[in-house]
């Protein structure tokens, strides 16, 4: 079956067009995204404004559009942190509903942990044992762990790179007290999430997912992505220390001129680094190894799971 996985984040509205297959990995046809910077237009209440929601309504009418031309027997539409969190999603979503005829599920930090860790095992295979999952997007920060498919433990934390640069820095570049307070805020923040993971075993492979840390990663000397899904990629401990010190002192625009970094998330990569060194630290994994398939992937391996038990 095509399937159309409109996924609403932080960041941007991104249509991925498959034909998925059970027992099969899914086959992309259309890869479409639109950048939104939803957390750059919450107010001082926390509800996003009319500006957000026009962009946003537009580029949802527009992912609609793309999946009726590609003719999707279904479409998937979620919404993750940003909308999750503003004050008026409800408001949001019925009026987007209106507008466009699509609603949006709203999936919970917990439900985005378990699906991308889903997406995980699934390329991974059993064995690879214990992993250890950590997502960092735009609103917030996904960490899981398991041994099964569904993980023993997924947590969500407002930790996500948009939402930290929003909030911790108000210079280009950051000044280096406010990158040391958002270090500590940051450590602090981690303690008992990380705890929880750690109680639950040790870890046998610790995996990395999200274009932060595909980007990170690619600063550090991995490959590019025109080299393929299936080149080994990875980002370690000390590598990501020396970028840290290395971006920290160029403004965004300098950091858009690099390469692997996009120039919509140039601005943002500075925090999103931090949570990526934080995280490594606190959970002692030195290396972490770059998956491709991540959140949307789970999402279709959760519909054509539930589409063959329905059969």
């Amino acid at each position: 079956m095509r399937l159309g996985v409109l996924d609403v984040g932080s960041n941007t509205v991104h249509l991925v067009v498959v034909d998925a297959q059970r027992g099969g990995p899914p086959t992309p046809m259309s890869n479409w995204k639109t950048p939104m910077r939803l957390v750059e237009y919450l107010d001082k209440k926390g509800a996003i404004n009319n500006k957000g929601q026009e962009k946003l309504f537009s580029g949802v009418a527009l992912a609609k559009e793309m999946s009726e031309q590609f003719r999707c027997d279904e479409l998937l539409p979620f919404a993750t942190s940003a909308i999750r969190s503003a004050t008026n999603s409800d408001e949001v979503l019925d009026k987007l509903e209106k507008e466009t005829g699509v609603r949006l599920r709203i999936l919970s930090g917990e439900d985005e942990a378990r699906l991308t860790f889903l997406a995980v095992r699934r390329w991974y295979g059993w064995s690879a044992g214990r992993i250890c999952d950590l997502d960092i997007g735009g609103g917030s920060l996904e960490m899981s762990i398991g041994t099964n498919e569904n993980p023993d433990v997924a947590v969500s934390v407002n930790l996500g790179a948009a939402r930290l640069t929003r909030d911790w820095f108000d210079t280009d570049p950051p000044k280096k007290k406010d990158i040391e307070r958002l270090r500590e805020y940051i450590d602090e923040t981690l303690d008992d999430p990380v705890a929880e993971l750690l109680d639950s075993g040790p870890i046998d492979l610790a995996v990395g997912t999200s274009k932060t840390f595909r980007m990170l990663a690619r600063l550090t000397g991995a490959a590019p992505s025109s080299a393929g899904p299936r080149v080994k990629r990875t980002l370690t401990q000390p590598g990501l220390r020396q970028l840290i010190s290395f971006i920290s002192r160029m403004t965004s625009a300098d950091r858009a001129e690099l390469e692997g970094v996009s120039a919509d998330r140039s601005h943002q990569i500075v925090a999103g680094a931090l949570v990526a060194e934080a995280s490594m630290r606190k959970l002692g994994i030195d290396t972490l190894h770059m998956c491709p398939w991540a959140l949307r992937e789970g999402v279709i391996f959760r519909q054509t799971d539930q589409a063959l038990l329905a059969n």
